[in-house]
């Protein structure tokens, strides 16, 4: 049965995959951030030049809204971003330094420096390396987020090409290539029971008979909001249309009522095998 946007907004999550969940984010909690690593582990990352430029930079352009340490203030924790550690020598991190991110309140830097960007984008990866290697070993209290991975791989293979049916729409030579270096443990079993959705689309049909497709911005009780074919905001109060959804999500929401604790680990430990 296909769950509705409205459903999905309103329903509380079933016990099973809300409790994995809440671990999830019990773990993420308790990560700290270090410059300082064992005498046994690798050189400092935060000690080199190149990053202590950039630390200097950062806490001067952008540590008000990021954090000092770049994990997060009234803007978003930047070790977590998907965006920065996809970055490669500053090649998706440069265009938002230089050209902001308008929708999402952060101001363009045009005059930064290309040098001093690139002493950022060294002091965010220095960042991201010493928050990783604490990982290994675990957050405050000992507890490794590896702890995540206590499912059986290849049973989870099974269930995602069985009774899951994820590979009707997933593919480890496609989509999920790599998908185990993409995300964080935790942030990957968080996607993998509750994905960002930002595809779904909406048919709206008017009093009139008229019909109004278009990305679906907003549902609830009250109203509706897409962004037409043309790229224009239409809103209406609900009770006034018709609105049909097609959102390719629902799968994840109707395993969201099926899915047992051992199937979330198992498919979890198969998906982190997707080096």
């Amino acid at each position: 049965m296909r769950i509705s946007y409205l459903e999905r907004n309103v329903c509380p999550w079933p016990k099973r995959a809300r409790n994995s969940l809440i671990t999830v984010l019990c773990l993420c909690l308790g990560f700290c951030l270090s410059e300082t690593v064992g005498a046994d582990a690798k050189p400092n990352p935060m000690a080199k030049p190149d990053v202590q430029r950039g630390t200097a930079r950062f806490q001067q352009s952008c540590s008000l809204c990021h954090g000092a340490e770049a994990a997060g203030g009234s803007g978003p924790n930047l070790i977590e971003s998907s965006l920065v550690r996809h970055d490669e020598n500053g090649n998706l991190i440069t265009p938002v330094v230089q050209d902001g991110r308008p929708d999402k309140g952060m101001p363009a830097f045009p005059l930064i420096s290309s040098a001093d960007i690139s002493d950022i984008v060294a002091f965010l990866h220095a960042r991201i390396e010493v928050a990783d290697s604490l990982e290994l070993s675990g957050p405050v209290g000992g507890y490794s987020i590896k702890n995540l991975l206590v499912g059986n791989a290849e049973a989870g293979k099974q269930y995602f090409y069985g009774e899951g049916k994820c590979s009707t729409c997933h593919s480890p030579a496609g989509d999920l290539a790599g998908i185990a270096k993409k995300y964080q443990p935790a942030e990957l079993e968080a996607r993998l029971l509750y994905p960002p959705n930002n595809t779904a689309m909406a048919t709206v049909r008017l009093p009139s008979g008229r019909m109004e497709k278009g990305k679906l911005l907003h549902l609830d009780a009250f109203y509706v909001a897409i962004q037409n074919e043309d790229g224009g905001y239409r809103s209406w109060p609900l009770r006034e249309v018709n609105v049909k959804l097609d959102d390719p999500l629902a799968g994840h929401l109707e395993l969201l009522n099926e899915y047992t604790d051992k199937d979330i680990h198992n498919v979890f430990s198969y998906l982190e095998t997707l080096e």
